[in-house]
C-alpha cells in the first residue's frame, strides 16, 4: 500500500464525459480520460482493505488493490500483468462495466467516493498496449479439439482460456464478425469497435480460428471436436403483444442499435430498410441500459425528441438503498450519459396499445399502474392507477430484455456459458462464466 493516507486527502475524481452538444454528432467514445499523474493519484486512494469486498463483488475475481498499488507506484506493466491474470479481456469491462467493485469499496460505505477502480482498468489495459505489454502468446497443442459456438465476451473468453490450455480451437458465429453484444448491441459510443478488433488480431496470432457466417444447429453441432463450449448468447428479444404491434414505425430495440453499428462499419443498406430516427419523435419502451443506448443512438440521428417509460417503480435517489444495503449493489436511479443528452423519462407506466394513421405508428395509448404486494409472494400486482393517455410517437423501440433460450440436454461433452446458460446479464459475467465454461471442459477432457 503506497500511501495509507491518501483517501483522506485526495478526493474522487472522474475522467467525465465530452460535452454533450460535442458527443452527439458523432459516435466516437463519450468517456474521457485522465493524464497519468492524476490517474496514479486516482489508485493511490485504494486502502489495501483487509477484506476487499471488491473482488468479493467482481464476477472475474479481480484483485484491484494490487494492481492499484502498481499503478501508484507507476509500474504499470506489473498493473496490467495482475489485471490480467484474472480479467483476459480488461478493455472491454473497462469500458463497459458498471464496476461492481467500486459499490463494495470500503470509500464507498464511509464516503460514497470509492476508488476508480473501472477507469483504472481501462487507463492501464491502454497503456499497456501502447507500450506493447500485450503480445500473442505461443503454446503447446495437446493434439485435442474444442469448438465454441458463439463470439460473444463468453465465447471469447473460453476459447482464449482453452487455447492457452493447448486445445485447437475453432470458434463459430452467425454474425460477420466478432463481439456478439460488444459488436452488435452497445453503440460506438460505448465501446469503439477498433477495440475488439485490437483483441482479435491476437486472438488469430494465438491460433485460434473463427468462422464467421455460421448458424449453428446446437443439436447438430459440427464433427470432429473432442468437447464444445455453447455461448450462444440471448437472441430472442421480450415483444410487446397489445393492439397495434404490427403497425410500422415500431422496432426491437437491437433493429435499430445492430444496423447502426453495421453502417458504422460500411454496411449498406436500402433506403426502405433503414432504422432511424432522424426527425422522429421516439418512444422507448424499456428503463435498463438497452433503453438507454437507444436514447443516446436517437439523439445521433438527429431525433426530434425522446421519451423513455418504465412499467416498473422509479428506483430511489441514492445513493444508498436500504433494501440491498452495501456491500450489495444498490438498486438506485441510474443517469447514464444517453440521459443527460436530453430524455424525458416517466415509471409506473403500462403500454395498452399502439395508436396507427396510414399503417405506421403515430402514438402509444398508456395508462399509470401501481404495484401493490402480492399475498401469495412473489411478483407483485399491477393494478390500474391513472387514465389512458397517449403519448405522441412516430418510431418505438422495445427494450424490455431477452428472453432465456430453452436449450436441450447436452452431452456430457458439451458446456454451456455465458447468457445462453443465465439469460441476459452483465459482460463481465459472462466473461467470467466463458472463463469457467473452459475450465469444466478442460477438466474433463483432461480427467483431472
Amino acid at each position: 500500500m503506497g500511501d495509507p493516507k491518501a483517501f483522506l486527502t485526495i478526493h474522487r475524481k472522474e475522467a467525465g464525459c465530452r460535452p454533450v452538444h460535442d458527443r452527439i454528432h458523432d459516435f466516437g467514445e463519450v468517456e474521457q480520460t485522465l493524464n497519468s499523474g492524476d490517474r496514479r493519484l486516482q489508485a493511490s486512494r485504494c486502502m489495501d482493505c483487509g477484506v476487499p469486498f471488491c473482488h468479493w463483488a467482481c464476477p472475474l475475481g479481480n484483485k484491484p488493490p494490487e494492481w492499484n498499488d502498481a499503478l501508484y507506484r507507476g509500474d504499470w506493466e506489473l498493473a496490467y500483468r495482475l489485471l490480467s491474470s484474472t480479467n483476459d479481456f480488461p478493455e472491454f469491462t473497462g469500458r463497459v462495466c458498471p464496476a461492481l467493485c467500486e459499490k463494495a469499496c470500503v470509500l464507498n460505505l464511509v464516503e460514497h467516493e470509492p476508488t476508480t477502480n473501472r477507469e483504472d482498468e481501462a487507463a492501464i489495459t491502454e497503456h499497456a498496449f501502447e507500450e506493447g505489454y500485450v503480445t500473442a502468446r505461443a503454446t503447446e497443442r495437446n493434439g485435442m479439439a474444442v469448438a465454441v459456438v458463439g463470439c460473444g465476451p463468453a465465447g471469447m473468453v473460453a476459447a482464449s482460456r482453452l487455447n492457452m490450455a493447448g486445445y485447437s480451437v475453432t470458434v463459430f458465429d452467425r454474425n460477420e464478425d466478432a463481439g456478439g453484444l460488444l459488436r452488435y448491441g452497445i453503440p460506438n459510443f460505448k465501446l469503439n469497435k477498433a477495440v475488439i478488433d485490437r483483441r482479435m488480431a491476437l486472438l488469430r496470432a494465438e491460433g485460434i480460428c473463427f468462422r464467421f457466417g455460421q448458424d449453428i444447429d446446437v443439436e447438430r453441432l459440427p464433427e470432429g471436436f473432442d468437447a464444445y463450449v455453447i455461448a450462444t448468447g440471448t437472441p430472442e428479444a421480450r415483444n410487446l403483444d397489445v393492439p397495434g404491434r404490427g403497425l410500422k414505425g415500431i422496432y426491437l430495440a437491437l433493429d435499430l442499435l445492430a444496423q447502426q453499428n453495421r453502417v458504422l462499419a460500411g454496411a449498406e443498406f436500402k433506403r426502405e430498410e433503414l432504422v432511424s430516427a432522424k426527425g422522429k419523435d421516439v418512444l422507448v419502451i424499456g428503463g435498463g441500459d438497452t433503453g438507454s443506448d437507444c436514447i443516446g443512438t436517437a439523439h445521433r440521428q438527429g431525433c426530434r425528441s425522446v421519451t423513455q417509460i418504465e412499467i416498473m417503480p422509479q428506483p430511489p435517489a441514492g445513493p444508498d438503498d436500504p433494501q440491498h444495503p452495501w456491500p450489495e449493489w444498490p438498486r438506485t436511479l441510474k443517469t447514464t450519459s444517453s440521459h443527460e443528452e436530453g430524455c424525458t423519462r416517466r415509471w409506473n407506466i403500462n403500454t395498452l396499445r399502439f395508436v396507427g394513421k396510414d399503417g405506421r405508428v403515430c402514438g402509444a395509448e398508456v395508462q399509470e399502474v401501481a404495484w401493490k404486494p402480492n399475498p401469495d409472494g412473489g411478483r407483485p400486482i399491477m393494478e390500474p392507477a391513472g387514465k389512458p393517455e397517449v403519448i405522441k410517437a412516430d418510431m418505438v423501440l422495445l427494450a424490455m430484455g431477452f428472453i432465456k433460450p430453452q436449450l436441450p440436454q447436452f452431452a456430457p461433452n458439451v458446456f454451456v456459458a455465458g447468457d445462453a446458460a443465465s439469460g441476459a446479464s452483465l459482460v463481465v459475467r459472462a466473461m467470467a462464466s466463458g472463463r469457467d465454461a473452459a475450465l469444466r471442459a478442460d477438466k474433463f477432457l483432461t480427467g483431472k
